[in-house]
């Protein structure tokens, strides 16, 4: 039905259909985190095929990770003009044809495009329509929801690391690439679950007459009530007015006033200069320092199925009375842990010692992904969401993209992989108390306008009874004055109604 025809949007369901959502959301968001981060078992093997340095290897996922960031706004701007299910679709068809193109490719310089442009763009149109769709189906239920899809990555990733691993040793990284594209194609079948919610009320043919009538009948009153009013025509300004509302129709730039929006934007930008270096290096690290490749993969495991545990866990406990208040404190002590795991990573010593870390390091990554867009969604509000969405993996995709390429840098530099370990625990730990200290700022600025305004809402609302109960007196004492002047008003209304 046509936007005339159709009545107020139904509010979020909160379960039904919403759980099939976060099914296929489990789906999308799995492949879209896990897919950079599990492709790099085949990294050292790829570096020798191409004789290629670390840091050059590294700019695959660097890429990739960018461009799921960086396409953010375009996919918000999808999702708002055709809804999220036919963009997951045509994400996961990207994602296909992208890893089997990367399959044939004969220079590393093709593996960016192929693996990192083309795949990553599809990656970003699985992940943003997938966090936007649960926001619409859940509200009171929606820290559970976000964690239990967040869930995907660790699951994709448990089961990734692995079958990567089994299938380099029996088809190469070449047929592996092409079994991997066929395996992508599954995100559109999760996209086929995300049925937009709710069926709009169409109006009957009487109902849509009478708000007409009633339309026409306004305007004829405002023209006949600004008659003597001169009106000026600027052309000009009314294009520059309407081009400036269909921007914004689709990408809301009035969050950068938002003073919790910057803080968030800022503390997040900081913290992925250090959050997907360690996952990309974990595993080449291991066989570094002479384990083998399948105990190397395990390790990835390890972080999986810990990280799997961790977010749904922390959905529950963000979801709870005494946190969800003030999660921006739990989300700001998330990833100062995160950093502190990568800060003491160089102790480890052995394969315990790694095993050790990655369970940490898994419960830790958990705890930052689960509240990720939960704490966004908790400071715009789940109406501005979609476009914080967008304009947030934007400005992230810079400090996503020289991560891992600055960590190899400074593997090739020093020849030791401690130096990316401190370099990544140290930024986020700088990250988590930026975040905390501002968080902090903010909510007692929250709490100090919500103060001022109920000072100021009694007297207004006192002034407002007082004058309109002066009002009444005036009118009962100065009845009979006023008489002409009601008979007048009475004979205008009469004028009007009858043009």
């Amino acid at each position: 039905p046509s936007p005339a025809n159709a009545g107020p949007a139904p509010g979020p369901p909160d379960g039904g259909w919403g759980w099939v959502v976060v099914f296929g959301a489990f789906i999308s968001i799995g492949f879209a985190y896990a897919f950079p981060k599990g492709i790099a078992i085949f990294f050292k093997e790829i570096q020798g095929f191409f004789d290629t340095s670390y840091s050059e290897i590294a700019w695959v996922s660097s890429i990739m990770l960018a461009t799921t960031y960086g396409a953010g706004p375009i996919s918000s701007i999808l999702v708002n003009r055709y809804g999220s299910r036919p963009v997951v679709i045509f994400g996961g068809l990207l994602c296909g044809i992208g890893m089997v193109s990367a399959a044939f490719c004969t220079s590393i310089l093709q593996l960016y495009i192929c693996v990192g442009f083309i795949t990553g763009f599809g990656l970003a149109l699985n992940l943003q329509p997938s966090v936007i769709i649960i926001g619409k189906y859940f509200l009171k239920r929606r820290p559970i929801a976000n964690g239990l899809a967040m869930a995907g990555s660790p699951v994709m990733l448990c089961t990734l690391a692995p079958l990567n691993q089994f299938l380099f040793d029996n088809f190469g990284w070449r047929g592996s690439f092409l079994i991997l594209g066929a395996i992508l194609l599954n995100c559109c079948v999760a996209g086929a679950l995300f049925r937009p919610i709710g069926a709009p009320k169409i109006q009957s043919n009487e109902e849509v007459k009478e708000v007409l009538k009633e339309e026409v009948t306004k305007d004829a009153m405002e023209m006949n009530s600004s008659t003597n009013i001169p009106v000026e025509t600027k052309p000009e300004e009314e294009e520059a007015k309407d081009c400036c509302e269909k921007i914004n129709k689709y990408l809301d730039f009035s969050l950068f006033k938002h003073r919790g929006f910057l803080i968030y934007l800022i503390g997040n930008v900081l913290m992925f200069l250090g959050f997907f270096a360690p996952i990309v290096f974990l595993a080449p690290y291991a066989k570094h320092i002479g384990i083998d490749e399948y105990s190397a993969a395990f390790l990835l495991s390890v972080l999986a199925i810990v990280d799997m545990i961790a977010r749904p866990a922390t959905g529950i406990i963000a979801n709870s009375k005494w946190v969800r208040p003030r999660i921006q404190y739990f989300f700001s002590f998330s990833i100062a842990f995160n950093g502190a795991c990568h800060l003491l990573c160089p102790l480890a010593s052995g394969y315990k010692g790694l095993v050790i870390y990655s369970v940490f390091f898994g419960l830790a990554f958990g705890m930052v992904c689960a509240m990720l867009f939960e704490t966004l969604m908790d400071l715009v509000g789940a109406t501005r969401f979609t476009s914080a969405v967008g304009l947030v993996t934007i400005a992230e995709c810079c400090t996503i993209l020289l991560g891992p390429p600055i960590g190899g840098t400074l593997i090739d530099t020093f020849g030791d992989y401690k130096y990316m370990f401190i370099k990544c625990g140290a930024v986020m730990v700088l990250a988590g108390t930026f975040l905390f200290i501002m968080n902090y700022y903010n909510y007692r600025m929250l709490a100090k306008e919500k103060r001022k305004a109920k000072e100021e809402d009694p007297k207004s609302v006192r002034t407002e009874s007082e004058g309109r109960n002066n009002l009444n007196k005036d009118t009962v004492q100065d009845g009979p004055e006023l008489e002409p002047l009601r008979e007048e008003q009475e004979r205008l209304k009469k004028e009007v109604n009858g043009t």
